[in-house]
């Protein structure tokens, strides 16, 4: 999260803009925040799959793969 001083610069920038470029901002904007929602699902699925892979990947068979 942005402190409030590259808040305000950032908003200042933008506002300095013309209205199509920010349109083009906004656009952004939304694909980064589209892109951070998807990666925070990724990272909880894969944290929810890891007990039910724990047999998987912990077993004596494979222990020489680990150093690797």
């Amino acid at each position: 999260m942005a402190d409030d001083a590259q808040a305000k610069s950032l908003i200042e920038k933008i506002a300095a803009l013309p209205a199509g470029r920010i349109a083009e901002v906004e656009d952004f904007v939304d694909f980064l925040s589209q892109r951070e929602a998807h990666l925070s699902v990724v990272r909880a699925m894969a944290a929810v799959s890891e007990p039910a892979f724990a047999a998987v990947w912990d077993n004596p068979e494979d222990a020489a793969y680990d150093d690797l």
